[in-house]
């Protein structure tokens, strides 16, 4: 234990080495994972953008209402 402390590289070195070997064997897992994190990356840009353009395409489809001469309502 008190190599633990005294050297952090080794233990760093040592963690990713472990990880390394668990992810080779759990391919599987990780790419499950790896596909979780695109999706829900891929979902924090979806809302983000129509967060930012929210209203603008608002007041676009506000515009294509009224120029097709119906009425917009809330």
């Amino acid at each position: 234990m008190l190599n633990l402390v005294t050297n952090p590289l080794a233990t760093i070195v040592t963690l990713y080495s472990f990880v390394e070997e668990r992810l080779k064997r759990e391919e599987k897992g990780a790419t499950a994972v790896e596909y979780g994190l695109m999706v829900g990356l891929i979902a924090v840009v979806i809302i983000a953008a129509v967060i930012a353009l929210g209203g603008r395409l608002d007041e676009l489809f506000r515009s294509i209402v009224t120029s097709l001469g119906g009425t917009v309502t809330e």
